[in-house]
């Protein structure tokens, strides 16, 4: 009695978590899908900005700054983005209040501008907003996701708990679909619920935990210092090492970055260099190494005055120098996304989001079947005989 009593309260809390939360996993689900091939997709219709490649020397990251204010005077220059000798900078312009997220392309040699990207336009624009917010006012949107996506977990916990059988010998049977010519839409229904639910279990939670990681502070920090890390769990940007010389020259010294970066770690695809906002914090460079993955990619960070490197405290430094939780938590978003596992990743994170947007569908039918069904026709008539 006491099992019975356990499990039809299990089935009672997975019924109301997953109507609660239905709409938001299937939404959230789906544009995961899509989001999970975005590079793949995009490099079929957009066209990279290629130039010829010159011997002479390319704009420096103030010219470059300087040229590109001139597309949006009044916006902030987040950083420039130096790739091979034969492509374009991208000089990224991004506020958050209100939100603006666009690109200028320049011609590395001449200055050119060879065009303008909005990020925050387009398909995958629309897809992300979704993801993350439902396509609400982000304040809003945000909020609603990421509780949402933190209680699937415990639905997905509670349906395995319903899944398992009392009699091992019953285990096979909810293994696989064994459907006749017979068998109605409603053992169906139930089948693809239950039988997909449990082989995409373990993905769909670690999709829905990697996700809840990014979602709360307080989760990254807890889990960073879970599996051992020490240094603090968060981006941080050390300040100078020494007071900058504010007094005009020809010359800044940030401009001399990437011929050293590119001396340095020549193998690298391209150097991000962001300006500082304030004049008490150190230059920053993230250093991409791999094509499609950021975890491996290196931070440095550099005084404004003596290009002196200056180690940070947070866990966003040289990968080289990385220990095991830092290199772990580092790889969260690119396990979100299946990046980690290279084309074959993305497709198990693919197929993983579209089954378990399917959970909420056959969820809700389950549900509607049962709060809903019809009373059976002979029961009916004795009922009425008897009254």
């Amino acid at each position: 009695m006491a099992k019975f009593s356990f499990k039809k309260s299990i089935l009672k809390l997975h019924q109301i978590l997953g109507l609660v939360t239905g709409i938001v996993v299937f939404i959230v689900s789906i544009t995961g899908c899509l989001w999970v091939f975005k590079d793949e997709i995009e490099s079929l219709y957009v066209e990279p900005f290629i130039v010829v490649e010159k011997d002479g020397e390319m704009i420096t990251a103030t010219q470059a700054q300087n040229l590109a204010k001139e597309v949006f005077p009044n916006k902030h220059v987040h950083g420039t983005i130096f790739g091979q000798p034969n492509e374009a900078l991208e000089v990224i312009f991004y506020e958050l209040d209100p939100e603006f997220y666009q690109s200028v392309f320049l011609n590395p040699y001449t200055g050119e501008i060879l065009g303008i990207q909005d990020h925050f336009s387009g398909f995958f624009a629309f897809v992300l907003k979704g993801h993350v917010r439902l396509w609400l006012p982000a304040e809003i949107g945000e909020q609603v996701v990421s509780i949402s996506v933190f209680l699937f977990m415990f639905i997905l916990v509670s349906g395995l708990i319903l899944w398992w059988p009392k009699k091992r010998k019953n285990l096979k049977q909810r293994l696989k679909f064994d459907w006749k010519a017979t068998t109605k839409w409603k053992r169906k229904n139930f089948d693809l619920h239950s039988v997909l639910g449990f082989y995409v279990y373990i993905l769909g939670f670690i999709l829905a935990f990697t996700g809840s990681i990014m979602a709360f502070n307080w989760m990254y920090s807890s889990v960073y210092k879970g599996i051992g890390g020490e240094k603090t769990a968060m981006f941080y940007i050390p300040n100078n090492k020494t007071e900058k010389d504010l007094a005009e020259t020809n010359a800044p010294p940030i401009d001399r970055l990437i011929s050293r970066l590119r001396r340095e770690d020549p193998a690298a695809l391209n150097y991000e260099i962001h300006y500082p906002y304030a004049d008490s914090v150190s230059i920053y460079v993230e250093v991409a190494k791999t094509d499609g993955l950021y975890y491996e990619n290196d931070y440095r960070y550099f005084d404004q005055t003596t290009l002196e490197e200056i180690e940070t405290e947070g866990i966003y430094g040289k990968y080289g120098d990385a220990k095991l939780a830092d290199k772990l938590i580092r790889m969260n978003y690119d396990i979100h996304v299946g990046a980690i596992g290279g084309i074959f990743g993305k497709i198990i994170a693919f197929l993983s989001s579209l089954v378990v947007a399917s959970l909420p569908v056959t969820g809700i039918l389950l549900w509607y079947g049962r709060k809903y069904k019809r009373k059976n026709p002979v029961s009916s008539r004795l009922s009425s005989r008897v009254s």
